[in-house]
């Protein structure tokens, strides 16, 4: 889930506004075209253009007042072979991918970026869109504070306490957008952009909490969908969302350390902190339990001491790509030895503070969570014991526990019902989205889609780890709209 432990960059910064209104997911009337400038930043391609787009914050009110959406394009390369556009998803809640088609836009094979004009957004609530910020204590925006790792005795009193401080600051500070901000929204958001670029039916590719997003909007809009990748994916049920994705993290945990493991045991490994795979493991254990007793001073980190929770979520983190491993096994080894590594670079405080109310709102907003601190506790309590490694963190109290607001609509339910133009990719060993929560989505979807499992390690699977057999599939997809007719296993 890289929606709740990564941190996002930046934003680009957008062009000129264009809105138009109406209740409901269908535009009230025909939008104008996008008014399209030169995106600014750096690193971006000159190709990139960027606009705004306005929409409703409430859109069963037909009088609410409007909030903008950034939105950016590459134009397809070869406009005769031009199908239409493609959105890039993002993950989150959290993320935006506004620099996408400069970014990983650009990996996509030739002939599916001459087909496509490729689109990134910030979606409602995230700058440079119309933006929220519940000004949290910057003490509760560490990632060990908004992911709900327990105490060292597995108490979750702490926790209860700051999604009580979190709830009442965002009710607070995040003024009446924070009450509006839902998966269920974005994808209407994403139709007024449908809309507003011309084109009768979309294609997209989301990614993670993204891959949420494109199920509901294909359960909402099945009809003006064409063709849909969702990579690394979510189990979809609707009574839970986020709640489930934060148990996952158990399972997720459990299918990646091992790898992990052995990759930190091996000889000649310059950062080898054991002799096999199961030193590793026990070795981790013991190293975060001393932590928690006696935690060690890390001037510059947020928050400025290493401790058994944080050395978990650096673990957590660590999971999401094997090129991130080393980060793991050198805090293992400085920690071991007494000492700390260089202090992690954090995006500025207020670019935290909006990943942080959006998240927030997202979550709460799309489902119910429980209030009782008894029912978490005898969760973690059960958790810790079966999944040692995450600490009980997975069944632990987020915000929500203590949100004030109960969701403005019900989840929405991903079915079988629609066409059959979906094609899921998924890694085999994803910390965030497991196996296990994508077959979900699998069997939800019914024959509508069929899913590539790649024999690969990490979040994020298509053009992100070298498996030619699930690239190949899903650019196939993409640029000629030839699926796999049943789901397949890529081992290469």
């Amino acid at each position: 889930m890289k929606q709740i432990t990564k941190h996002v960059a930046l934003a680009v910064a957008a062009g000129a506004i264009l809105g138009f209104a109406g209740p409901g997911g269908a535009s009230a009337a025909a939008p104008d075209s996008l008014d399209w400038t030169r995106c600014s930043g750096p690193g971006l391609d000159p190709g990139q253009q960027c606009a705004t787009l306005d929409v409703p914050m409430d859109y069963s009110d037909p009088d609410s007042p409007e909030i903008r959406i950034a939105v950016s394009r590459i134009p397809a390369e070869k406009p005769s072979a031009r199908r239409g556009a493609l959105l890039l998803i993002p993950g989150g809640p959290g993320g935006d991918s506004l620099g996408d088609p400069s970014g990983k836009g650009q990996k996509l094979p030739r002939k599916v970026r001459d087909a496509y004009d490729l689109v990134g957004f910030a979606p409602r609530g995230m700058a440079p869109s119309t933006s929220v910020d519940c000004e949290l204590d910057p003490a509760d925006i560490s990632m060990t504070k908004r992911l709900p790792w327990p105490a060292t005795d597995g108490s979750v009193d702490a926790n209860m306490a700051t999604a009580r401080r979190t709830a009442e600051a965002c009710a607070r500070n995040g003024g009446e957008l924070i009450r509006h901000i839902s998966t269920a929204n974005e994808a209407r958001d994403l139709d007024r952009l449908r809309a507003a670029l011309g084109e009768k039916r979309i294609s997209a590719w989301g990614v993670s909490y993204g891959t949420y997003v494109g199920a509901v909007y294909a359960q909402l809009f099945p009809h003006r969908t064409d063709r849909i990748v969702l990579d690394s994916n979510n189990d979809p049920d609707h009574t839970r969302a986020t709640r489930n994705w934060l148990a996952a993290f158990e399972t997720g945990v459990e299918d990646n350390f091992p790898e992990f493991a052995k990759w930190a045991s091996r000889p000649g490994n310059p950062h080898r902190v054991a002799r096999t795979p199961a030193e590793v493991r026990s070795g981790f254990l013991r190293l975060a339990a001393r932590l928690d007793r006696d935690p060690l001073p890390w001037p510059g980190a947020h928050p400025p001491r290493l401790d058994g929770n944080a050395l978990r979520q650096i673990m957590l983190s660590s999971l999401y790509d094997p090129d991130d491993y080393p980060t793991l096994a050198k805090t293992i080894r400085a920690a071991r030895a007494g000492t700390v590594p260089p202090a992690p670079e954090n995006p500025p405080e207020s670019v935290l503070q909006n990943l942080a109310a959006v998240g927030v709102g997202t979550i709460c907003n799309d489902v119910d969570w429980p209030d009782s601190a008894a029912a978490y506790q005898k969760g973690v309590a059960a958790s810790r014991a079966a999944y040692p490694l995450t600490a009980g963190m997975p069944r632990g109290p987020m915000v929500c526990a203590a949100w004030p607001y109960e969701p403005k609509e019900p989840a929405v339910r991903v079915t079988d019902r629609g066409p059959s133009n979906i094609l899921l990719v998924q890694n085999e060993r994803d910390v965030a989205s497991p196996l296990a929560g994508a077959r979900k989505l699998r069997r939800a979807l019914g024959d509508r889609a069929v899913m590539v499992t790649v024999n690969s390690t990490g979040h994020e699977a298509y053009l992100a780890n070298g498996n030619a057999c699930g690239d190949a599939t899903v650019s196939r997809f993409l640029a000629t709209g030839e699926r796999p007719g049943r789901d397949v296993y890529c081992d290469w």
